[in-house]
């Protein structure tokens, strides 16, 4: 087989094999251009015929000769030796030169190497097209991130690249509190949100510590497995006294896992749980531990899911337990079942002493078993709270013939139910009676004139009340008018709480006069009474009289503009001798100029008397 081969030395060279053998001579020609190559066929004929290659057969001679041919043609108009152009011809046989085998396998391996190239580039297009993506597993979906790490505020679950500073972050601020547990009897943590791997840590803080008395971890983020790190810690520690896990879901399990761990504790006597996401099964578990626990002396519970079961649950721990002394069941679900269930378990309890049970819903017949119950309690009974549980004046009549009887009662509270007139004269009736209780709270029963000078007529006679709440009842001007004159020389009341009565200004009056002469008082909340501008020049009259009870003045919410402050600020000032260390003017029409003769009259009174006058505007 004969070889030829031309090369051009023009800007875009064309290099031209032929092929010889004993049948058909084959060109193939490589052409360069700017952008690549072209790799073509041309036949004897001279046709250029393009296709893909797919295989070169060589068919090896005992002689061959390679012909090359060299052509280039200048610019410029050069010349040679021999004219114009002039071509050298070699021939070379291929036993006698070395280079002619090395050439003959690169004229095979270019065509070979760009099939290849071509095929390659095809084969993963078509894949990358036509082939489906690999979806992951579901296992695979939900596998954590690796290299998460938490902290201390909420949503900072960062990637690996922030995990490494924060893991430090979070170390060292556990680090401060663990000291602060080691170093403070009371220790206030609530709301740092460092979850149960922060309380696993700090934990180990409470072994042994013979400092922290009280502690709170209130609102962090735990849950029921975060309660286990209390395990084989509480039970060691001797020194702490209060614990406080309210507002964290710790649910049933783990209430149960913490009650397991308390029974034989000796040193906890109060224990927090509002707020904690439990019911029935959480409760019954706090009961058993109560049967067993004579630690403990204070529970709270608000706020949490206790229905009827529970209630009869913690009823039987009352019975058997002989420590017990405060018991906090407000904003749960006892209804008048639990209510009734709770009066028979404090039949034969001797220790409970207080007991609130605001906003369970106990209605009338409830409070009517309830109230039998403690009638037959050998106890002393010092607070009760049934606020906001749906009770009318039938309910009132209950609670008014317990109060009658009772010597030990201090607080009672029917703040939120609907007792009206006739049960505000029950109330009253018994209070006549009564020489123990000192805070009564009537608020937001719509009562009115009437029934509030049946409470006013109360206080004539009795010296033991110093609490009166009687807010957010109609009682208006008429009822402040018959509450003022008995006040005015008589009663021991300290704080009295008439907001959102609608007395007016000329209710104002009647207290401003009163004023004058009361020397107990020293709380006054008279909140959106629609007082307005008349009203306050009615009070700043009385403020220029020396009063030394009153420190406290709630005028908030009361419409009150500029010229009642100027009054307010000029009585302040020509009364060198004014104790009052509170004023409270918020959410009024005051402008600046009303602002400023405020503070300017509160300057005054610290300069005379060097006592602070605290306003809020």
């Amino acid at each position: 087989m004969v070889s030829s081969s031309t090369l051009s030395l023009c800007p875009h060279p064309k290099i031209n094999f032929g092929f010889q053998n004993k049948h058909r001579t084959e060109f193939w020609t490589v052409s360069s251009t700017g952008s690549g190559s072209l790799l073509q066929n041309r036949n004897a004929a001279g046709v250029v015929l393009p296709f893909t290659l797919v295989s070169i057969t060589w068919r090896p001679l005992h002689s061959k000769k390679i012909s090359v041919r060299a052509a280039a043609s200048g610019s410029g108009g050069r010349s040679s030796r021999s004219g114009s152009s002039s071509r050298r011809v070699y021939q070379q046989s291929q036993a006698q030169s070395p280079l002619a085998p090395v050439k003959e396998i690169a004229a095979s391996v270019l065509p070979v190497g760009a099939f290849v190239v071509v095929t390659f580039v095809l084969w993963k297009l078509v894949e990358k097209i036509l082939l489906p993506k690999p979806t992951k597993s579901v296992a695979e979906e939900n596998q954590p991130a690796q290299g998460l790490k938490w902290s201390f505020a909420p949503g900072t679950n960062l990637l690996s690249s922030f995990g490494a500073k924060i893991e430090r972050e979070s170390k060292l601020k556990l680090n401060d509190f663990a000291k602060e547990l080691r170093s403070f009897q009371s220790v206030d943590m609530s709301g740092r949100n460092f979850g149960d791997e922060g309380l696993f840590f700090l934990a180990e803080s409470l072994a042994y510590n013979q400092t922290a008395e009280e502690v709170s971890f209130a609102a962090n983020g735990i849950t029921a497995d975060g309660i286990k790190a209390f395990d084989g810690v509480l039970q060691s520690n001797i020194a702490l006294r209060s614990l406080n896990l309210s507002g964290n879901s710790i649910g049933d399990e783990g209430v149960k896992c913490l009650c397991d761990i308390l029974v034989n504790n000796s040193g906890i006597t109060k224990l927090q749980l509002s707020s904690s996401s439990f019911g029935d099964e959480g409760a019954k578990a706090i009961a058993e531990m109560l049967k067993k626990n004579s630690t403990l002396r204070i529970i709270e519970l608000n706020n949490n899911l206790i229905d009827y079961s529970g209630f009869s649950g913690l009823a039987g721990a009352i019975l058997e337990n002989k420590t017990i002394l405060s018991i906090h069941l407000n904003g749960n679900y006892g209804g008048p079942l639990g209510a009734a269930a709770l009066g028979k378990g404090l039949e034969g309890n001797k220790s409970l002493r207080e007991l609130y049970l605001q906003g369970n819903s106990i209605g009338d017949e409830g409070v009517r078993a309830l109230m039998a119950g403690l009638a037959t309690h050998k106890g002393k009974l010092t607070a009760l709270d049934l606020a906001n549980n749906s009770i009318s004046a039938k309910g009132a009549f209950h609670v008014a013939e317990y109060v009658k009887k009772s010597k030990s009662l201090l607080w009672i509270s029917l703040y939120m139910n609907d007792i009206g007139d006739e049960g505000a004269e029950r109330m009253a009736d018994a209070l006549k009676q009564n020489r123990s209780v000192t805070n009564v709270d009537l608020g937001g029963n719509d009562i009115h004139a009437k029934g509030i000078t049946e409470i006013a007529q109360v206080l004539k006679d009795n010296s033991i009340i110093t609490a009166l709440e009687i807010g957010y009842n109609p009682i208006g001007p008429d009822g402040a008018k018959a509450l003022a004159e008995v006040l005015k020389f008589h009663g021991s009341v300290k704080d009295l709480m008439l907001g959102w009565c609608q007395i007016g200004p000329s209710g104002a009056e009647y207290i401003a006069d009163m004023l004058k002469y009361n020397s107990t008082i020293s709380s006054l909340d008279l909140r959106a009474n629609g007082l307005r501008d008349e009203g306050a020049i009615c009070l700043a009259r009385s403020l220029k009289v020396v009063n030394e009870a009153l420190t406290s003045l709630n005028l908030g919410f009361n419409e009150i503009r500029d010229e009642g402050a100027f009054s307010i600020a000029q009585a302040l000032k020509a009364n060198e001798d004014v104790r009052l260390s509170s004023l409270n003017l918020m959410n009024n029409f005051l402008t600046k100029l009303g602002q400023s003769a405020i503070t300017d009259a509160s300057d005054h009174v610290y300069e005379m008397n060097e006592k602070e006058l605290n306003v809020v505007f």
